[in-house]
């Protein structure tokens, strides 16, 4: 073998090596911060990780909202779309939950998101919701809460901490072992 074919062989080696490094680095960093990684993993080690900011134009229009405006409640955080059929079974559950802690110092809090305005409002008046609804239109803040499906849920307590999330939609169990002890037991 020549000195110029060894030299092209172990040019080629080497960039191989370099792909191969930084493809190992690329599967690293997406797993280490893969959907749901902060917050899930840290409630499986039985921390409670500050819920991250979010502030977002209401579903009607005409002002934003932000999570901290609840700071002191009680939130159970849903994200939901008009087209998801999950959602469309959860929402009349969510309006009752809704109704069962207004007056304890806790709420239903929606994020649609990913959706067409006119239709997440119909989806609303359909299903009778009466809880505050948030527009998250591109879905810009779904990363934040590890949000990669229709319906997530993350509840948060008083504190503004992550109490519990559901990847999937909610039912009565859940909410009543999660949410029950936050606002005392009382709802």
């Amino acid at each position: 073998m020549t000195a110029r074919r060894v030299r092209g062989v172990v040019g080629v080696a080497a960039v191989l090596g370099g792909v191969v490094a930084l493809l190992a680095l690329l599967v690293y960093g997406v797993k280490a911060t893969g959907p749901g990684h902060t917050i899930d993993d840290a409630l499986a080690r039985g921390e409670h990780p500050r819920a991250p900011a979010l502030t977002l134009p209401t579903l009607g229009g005409g002002h934003a909202a932000a999570l901290s405006d609840y700071r002191g409640k009680v939130v159970v955080l849903n994200y939901w779309a008009s087209w998801c059929t999950p959602c469309r079974q959860e929402s009349p559950l969510l309006q009752r939950w809704q109704r069962r802690l207004a007056g304890h110092g806790a709420t239903v809090l929606g994020v649609d998101s990913l959706d067409v305005t006119a239709d997440a409002q119909a989806f609303a008046r359909r299903f009778r919701l009466t809880y505050p609804m948030l527009r998250d239109r591109d879905g810009a803040t779904q990363h934040r809460f590890g949000v990669t499906g229709y319906p997530e849920t993350v509840v948060i307590d008083r504190g503004g901490r992550i109490a519990a999330v559901r990847r999937g939609p909610v039912d009565d169990a859940f909410l009543q072992r999660v949410v029950l002890p936050l606002v005392g037991g009382s709802a």
